[in-house]
């Protein structure tokens, strides 16, 4: 290598190994905070960045495992019911799962597993719908199950995380629970009649 080279490629260098040490200081400290509560909206944006993977079960992004404490007085987590569908696209068979965090649905060579569940107050906009599913598929001739997806599911804007496989496809319906106040307000999939004027 030449001289000018060797000259040019050393600032490169030089930059590129401050910016590593700076940021494995910066991982260092991050790791020392104490974890911070998680909307939906932001577990959705990094779902769209490919974060929070999943490892033994459980939510490895911490602000997703402390998602349920991010609205107080809504329903526990535990208590949550999250209706998910499953479509066998080779026989065109739906079905839909109902099912708590932490529950598994298994029935041939799918799993279904669900983490997590949570929606937007309905005071908030806009308004999502989001689960944690992993959904498990043993292929033919496999001895084993193999993880085909482990992610968020969003109804409003499904195609943030989508089910990559070609027979089998899982979205959320819906996470049935509640908030502090919503039996005083008019349901969400009904048009509010306030502020309209009765022309006759």
């Amino acid at each position: 290598m030449r001289d000018g080279e060797l000259a040019m490629i050393r600032p490169l260098f030089i930059c590129g190994l401050t910016a590593l040490v700076l940021t494995l200081a910066a991982c260092g400290e991050a790791a020392e905070e104490e974890p911070a509560t998680i909307s939906l909206a932001e577990t959705r944006a990094q779902s769209a960045a490919g974060e929070g993977e999943v490892e033994g079960g459980g939510i490895a992004n911490e602000g997703a495992a402390s998602a349920e404490l991010a609205e107080e007085g809504a329903t526990p987590m535990a208590e949550r019911v999250a209706t998910l569908g499953l479509l066998n696209k080779r026989n065109n068979v739906t079905l839909d799962l109902e099912l708590r965090p932490g529950e598994v649905y298994e029935e041939g060579p799918v799993i279904v597993r669900l983490a997590a569940c949570e929606r937007t107050a309905p005071w908030e906009l806009p308004q999502e719908t989001g689960a944690f599913v992993q959904l498990d598929i043993q292929e033919r001739g496999a001895s084993e199950h193999t993880r085909v997806f482990s992610g968020w599911l969003f109804k409003q804007s499904p195609s943030l995380n989508v089910v990559e496989h070609p027979i089998y496809d899982v979205w959320i319906k819906d996470c049935a629970m509640s908030f502090p106040g919503e039996e005083d307000a008019p349901p969400s999939d009904e048009p509010s009649t306030a502020g309209r004027v009765n022309s006759e």
